[in-house]
């Protein structure tokens, strides 16, 4: 009888992994002793199924709030326009209103971004690399001409080819020339027009645009300071921060990207020869201001504050053309999404609701 219940405990000792090197001699206490440990091991083991249970239930509800299921994703693209592939990205219902829009330098459709996340739900969004930027071809500089009114009549053909006959446009920095010379074109493919940091007003063009003139009247001899002050490293930082006091609410990521573009092959030819165009986009504002004054077009301006590429005084010139102008300055730079996509979806948003 001892025997069997000797050979017991050792079973139950072996699946405790307890040993003892002698055996009570009250193995009746010792099993007492056992069960009350198995009991406790099992209320910890409900204990902690019942606790992971809660983890995996609650941390799917923390991912959707912030992963919220996006009902129009962005897809990208690329098109044949006038033998270039085009590239773009495309978000929103079809039959929703339609928002174009044309960025700056040196950036790409992708600067866009931020609006597509918030916006996509309700508007039409296409934003496209000119030639020359991003994953649209970089034709040779000796063989295609890097001129604004050039890119202007591509993009135009790009509308068509991608089947947008009406549009509220949406112009920053060198979409603003881009874009001028669209609607100019084709004014009845203008619903409203969105200005986010783009001069039509000389006077918009500040002191640090004093070298640039100098390039303009003097190729030759001022493409060296030209290339240093328009595409040098620290130049495409201040793009973006301008004056903003509150430095850290940049990612240095936005102009690291952007240099790296910039010090691609052939790309000083391509933003050299299109700056030196830029000269022509100077003489075009007086028939800019002519068309706005003449169509007074629905007209949204919306500016960073510590912009240091145009002038702050520039939002407000846009009155003198459109005295209905709706005129927003932001905390915030150049590229004004960096730091307030949040408000200038909230004013695109307004704005296109009182624009149908």
């Amino acid at each position: 009888m001892f025997s069997e219940k000797k050979e017991t405990l050792v079973a139950l000792c072996m699946e405790l992994q307890v040993f003892p090197s002698v055996f009570p001699s009250n193995w009746k206490s010792y099993l007492r002793w056992r069960s009350e440990k198995i009991l406790m091991m099992r209320v910890h083991r409900v204990a902690l199924v019942i606790s992971f249970a809660l983890v995996s239930f609650q941390l799917p509800a923390k991912a959707q709030q912030k992963e919220r299921p996006v009902e129009h994703p962005t897809s990208y693209r690329a098109i044949q326009v006038d033998g270039l592939s085009i590239f773009y990205r495309k978000a929103g219902p079809k039959d929703a209103p339609t928002v174009l829009l044309l960025h700056g330098l040196p950036s790409s459709s992708r600067m866009f971004e931020p609006l597509f996340a918030r916006l996509s739900d309700h508007y039409h969004l296409v934003a496209q690399d000119y030639p020359g930027f991003g994953h649209s071809d970089w034709p040779d500089p000796k063989k295609f001409a890097y001129t604004f009114d050039h890119i202007a009549e591509v993009m135009n053909h790009f509308t068509e080819a991608v089947g947008i006959s009406r549009y509220r446009l949406y112009m920053q920095d060198y979409g603003g020339p881009v874009g001028f010379r669209m609607a100019l074109a084709h004014p009845d493919r203008i619903a409203a027009l969105i200005v986010q940091d783009a001069v039509v007003h000389n006077e918009g063009l500040g002191a640090n645009w004093k070298a640039r003139r100098a390039f303009w009247a003097d190729r030759p001899a001022n493409e060296g300071a030209l290339r240093t002050n328009l595409l040098s490293l620290a130049t495409t930082r201040t793009r973006h921060v301008g004056s903003d006091p509150n430095v850290e609410r940049y990612d240095p990521d936005l102009w690291t990207d952007e240099f790296a573009f910039l010090s691609q092959p052939s790309q000083g030819d391509i933003q050299s020869d299109l700056f030196y165009d830029y000269r022509t986009n100077v003489e075009a504002y007086p028939k800019w201001q002519a068309w706005m004054r003449e169509k007074q077009p629905r007209l949204l301006v919306i500016w960073g504050k510590y912009d240091l590429s145009f002038e702050l005084s520039e939002p407000e010139a846009f009155r003198r053309d459109v005295p209905k102008v709706e005129v927003h300055i932001l905390e915030a730079g150049h590229f004004a999404l960096d730091t307030a996509a949040d408000e200038i979806a909230d004013l695109v948003g307004s704005f296109m609701g009182n624009s149908k």
